[in-house]
């Protein structure tokens, strides 16, 4: 049976020491202390004397990779829930097209996108505050990339992952060939487990059910995998449950339907904030 959570937006839900932002500064820097080509990271957080604990989000970007829209779609959150808010950009021209972003580059000559994460928390944290680890969100082409990054990158500091409306899924099977499924890819049954056993929320919204979106995938190995975004998302995580169920292994997956949002980055986003704030200890535990 699916576990699902519903998503209440209410302040009442902001834990002690989430102190509100008064004063937020938003931006970009430039973030090169990882192998892979600089990048602009998009940024709203309190004044660096501020930031104490705040818990950090790395947000990713969807197909337009418009990083610096996704950020501005966390301002008001950032505020009402005491949040540091950087979205990198992995722009089309250092990253082009869906092999290079939502696939992470696996199975080509690089650069290797998910590998980006850790150093980037790394350069975040050099700005100031005290957190340990950080959120990780994706919406949409983001949401692939989210997913996907469980699987074939450590990501020691994380403390869960959000994957919100994604249009297609990598799913737990070796027998199922690259991208749809992990047979062709570096991937062996202990590493499954492990990804099974991360944390991670499936934010689905309940009216992403348009069939003919223009960005929805429809080859014959996605449409398996259902005529919506919506259906893809239960479909993947009733999969992964099953294969968790089969392999004797945790399973820290979740999922969450958004009412009334369909392809929405900035109504998914509400729904991870105040997800986000009411994780009372911020450690590796899924709602």
């Amino acid at each position: 049976m699916l576990r699902r959570l519903a998503a209440f937006l209410f302040i009442a839900m902001l834990p002690a020491g989430l102190a509100l932002a008064d004063d937020l500064r938003t931006g970009r820097f430039v973030f090169s202390g990882w192998s892979g080509p600089a990048m602009n990271v998009f940024f709203v957080e309190p004044l660096p004397e501020a930031m104490g604990d705040a818990p950090v989000v790395i947000v990713m970007h969807g197909v337009n990779r418009n990083a610096d829209d996704y950020a501005a779609n966390w301002e008001t959150l950032a505020r009402e829930y005491g949040l540091r808010i950087y979205a990198p950009e992995f722009s089309a021209n250092s990253f082009p097209g869906a092999a290079l972003y939502n696939l992470g580059g696996i199975g080509t000559d690089g650069p290797y996108a998910y590998s980006a994460i850790e150093p980037l928390f790394d350069a975040i944290m050099q700005r100031g505050g005290t957190a340990e680890g950080y959120f990780l969100f994706g919406h949409s082409a983001g949401a692939q990339f989210v997913h996907r990054a469980l699987l074939f990158e450590d990501l020691p500091r994380l403390n869960t992952a959000y994957s919100a409306n994604a249009g297609w899924y990598t799913l737990p099977d070796a027998g199922t060939p690259w991208p749809y499924g992990l047979h062709g890819v570096p991937a062996d049954q202990n590493d499954v487990r492990q990804w099974l056993g991360r944390p991670m929320v499936l934010l689905l919204g309940d009216q992403d059910t348009d069939p003919e979106d223009v960005n929805l995938r429809r080859t014959p190995d996605a449409m398996t995998q259902g005529p919506h975004r919506y259906a893809r998302g239960e479909f993947f995580f009733a999969f992964a449950q099953a294969q968790a169920d089969r392999l004797d292994t945790p399973f820290l997956w979740s999922t969450v339907s958004v009412p009334g949002i369909a392809h929405d980055n900035a109504g998914m986003a509400e729904a991870a904030a105040a997800l986000i704030a009411a994780q009372p200890d911020r450690t590796r535990t899924a709602p």
